[in-house]
């Protein structure tokens, strides 16, 4: 569902990202760890479209995102760290204005934006301008927008970020059932309890290459038997 082929960004002399190569399935949800400047960020950005890469491709659902860009963004849904939005414009017509730029029907997109904003509790709040929103709200109202034209593929920058306890967990219900349906969920974490629950297999990148590739169980395996959790094995593989 998701292919990186020897995936490779460089600015300037610097190698952000370094002949990264992985294969995702439908249904898998992929935790993608590293530390800060490792090149997780950028990877996302190739991911999404938003970066071209230096060499290498992105396939997504059997459509190069070089030569198909239209057709592997729409079924690709992008989730940030950092939200961006217009905040002159209500949380609906928000919503409303990404259904257009799927091409969404009226009678489809006003369905799925009454179903998002009951599941991310944000009802009340749908006509009030996006400037008024709390950093949590407006988080909200980026997956809100992300999930609206039903991707295959989810790319997830920090998905939990700004969320309260009770966001975090509708977050993991959400991408658990999105998953069992046949979505795939690339997820860029820094907290590594998060990985360790949530994801299939988890992929570590370090100074722009991916050193570990596995399952919890299989990069604890990796890293020694006196490793525990995945803590310490991304300490010890990235020491």
């Amino acid at each position: 569902m998701l292919s990186l082929i020897n995936l490779t960004k460089r600015f300037g002399r610097l190698i952000a990202v370094n002949d990264v190569s992985l294969e995702i399935k439908a249904g898998e949800i992929f935790g993608f760890l590293g530390p800060n400047g490792a090149g997780k960020t950028t990877t996302i950005k190739m991911i999404a479209g938003i970066l071209e890469p230096t060499e290498g491709g992105v396939i997504i659902d059997g459509k190069d995102l070089a030569e198909d860009p239209v057709g592997a963004k729409q079924v690709t849904g992008f989730i940030p760290d950092r939200s961006f939005l217009y905040e002159k414009l209500s949380g609906i017509e928000f919503l409303r204005f990404v259904a257009s730029l799927y091409g969404m029907a009226d009678g489809r997109s006003k369905a799925k934006i009454k179903y998002l904003l009951s599941l991310f509790d944000m009802e009340e709040w749908a006509g009030d301008l996006i400037e008024s929103y709390s950093h949590g709200m407006k988080q909200r109202l980026v997956m809100s927008a992300a999930l609206i034209h039903e991707p295959k593929v989810i790319v997830v920058d920090e998905p939990m970020v700004g969320l309260d306890p009770k966001g975090a967990m509708l977050v993991k219900a959400l991408f658990r059932s999105l998953a069992e349906k046949g979505v795939t969920i690339f997820m860029s974490t820094h907290t590594l309890a998060i990985a360790e629950e949530m994801c299939d297999r988890i992929g570590i990148i370090h100074e722009g290459r991916l050193i570990a590739l596995g399952t919890a169980s299989e990069l604890k395996d990796k890293a020694g038997a006196q490793v525990k959790n995945l803590e310490a094995v991304f300490l010890k593989l990235t020491e």
